[in-house]
């Protein structure tokens, strides 16, 4: 049989009996740079305490760990995706198209993105609107759309410091942007009545593509040199705010939290970002963290059941497990997690 007559199922099969007769010992986990210490908190104690190498945890983004996930079945593909956003139907799609058919959706807790400063800067109480008006690259002025001339955040919100504006922010290949574009830009876009103004100037051929042409009028942002894609981890954002003592960046709560001797959080709609603010729906800028199963790994590759669910333990993601103590902010459907990940329940249809 030629090798162009090989159907993507039997390239599985074989994979998958090649991947049973030479299965490596020990875990390959990849993504999310937020999803990061967590996972190596869970990988080093898992290494501590059961009879399995602890698990190789690399970082690299939410998007990135996603795609190599759905690489294929086998010992040279990853076995979990770290992911700080959810996974998209095109990663479920090239997953398929690699013969990646059952995937675990796995999600451990909640994380807030946080807007912080130097330490000794000036104090920031902030608004998607204000966020938005200052980052966007048309605001709307006498109810049409305009160039963004802002120079400061006063002139965006004269309640806020007169300093420059100038902001670093997740690049695109995190799934922090993710969360950050939806929750906070075009929210921001739409409580200044931008989204509005947008939609009915759109020449849309229908109501569907008039609304994806508003969103993506407020999702573009300046490139004047004020707002700042960072490709890096939050280690970078912070390198950038010592070097730039007036700017914001963005920043996973828990990031924050281990840094709290050099940088300065922001309110956002007046509220404090803590996990006791997230864990009770206060706090506006929250989103899930997850990891994806590749299911046709478990039961080959040594170990992986068995980290999974001590990951979504109560002593690892519980109310008083470790990962707590470092600002995961526990699920509290928690135990819906950990049934499912003990029955190995792929995920359904995205919705």
């Amino acid at each position: 049989m030629s090798l162009s007559k090989i159907s993507v199922s039997t390239l599985a099969i074989l994979a998958a009996s090649t991947l049973a007769a030479s299965a490596r010992d020990q875990l390959q986990i990849a993504g999310s740079s937020t999803v990061l210490p967590y996972a190596t908190i869970v990988a080093e104690a898992f290494g501590e305490n059961f009879d399995f190498p602890t698990p190789v945890v690399e970082g690299g983004g939410s998007g990135a760990g996603r795609k190599k996930l759905c690489e294929g079945v086998g010992e040279g593909t990853i076995d979990i995706a770290n992911s700080s956003s959810r996974i998209k139907q095109s990663d479920i799609d090239l997953c398929a198209t690699n013969g990646v058919n059952e995937i675990m959706e796995v999600r451990i807790g909640y994380d807030g993105i946080v807007f912080a400063s130097d330490i000794a800067g000036a104090d920031f109480a902030l608004t998607p609107a204000d966020v938005w008006g200052a980052l966007a690259a048309e605001t709307v002025k006498d109810g049409a759309a305009a160039a963004n001339t802002a120079k400061t955040w006063a002139d965006v919100n004269p309640a806020l410091p007169a300093q420059d504006i100038l902001a670093f922010i997740p690049g695109t290949k995190h799934g922090t942007r993710e969360v950050f574009d939806l929750n906070v830009i075009e929210k921001g876009c739409k409580d200044a009545g931008a989204y509005d103004v947008y939609l009915a100037a759109s020449t849309g051929a229908d109501e569907d593509a008039k609304k994806k042409e508003a969103a993506e009028k407020c999702l573009a942002l300046r490139t004047d040199g004020v707002s700042v894609d960072i490709d890096g981890d939050y280690t970078e954002t912070l390198s950038r705010i010592a070097a730039n003592k007036t700017a914001i960046g963005v920043f996973g709560l828990s990031f924050y939290e281990n840094n709290t001797d050099k940088l300065k959080v922001a309110t956002v709609n007046g509220v404090v970002p803590s996990v006791e603010t997230i864990s009770k729906g206060e706090y506006p800028v929250s989103r899930p963290l997850f990891f994806y199963v590749k299911k046709a790994h478990i039961g080959v590759i040594p170990g992986l059941k068995e980290y999974i669910e001590f990951f979504v333990s109560d002593d690892m993601a519980g109310p008083d497990g470790a990962l707590a103590a470092y600002g995961l902010v526990p699920d509290p459907e928690l135990a819906a997690t950990q049934a499912a990940v003990a029955a190995e329940t792929p995920m359904g249809p995205l919705q």
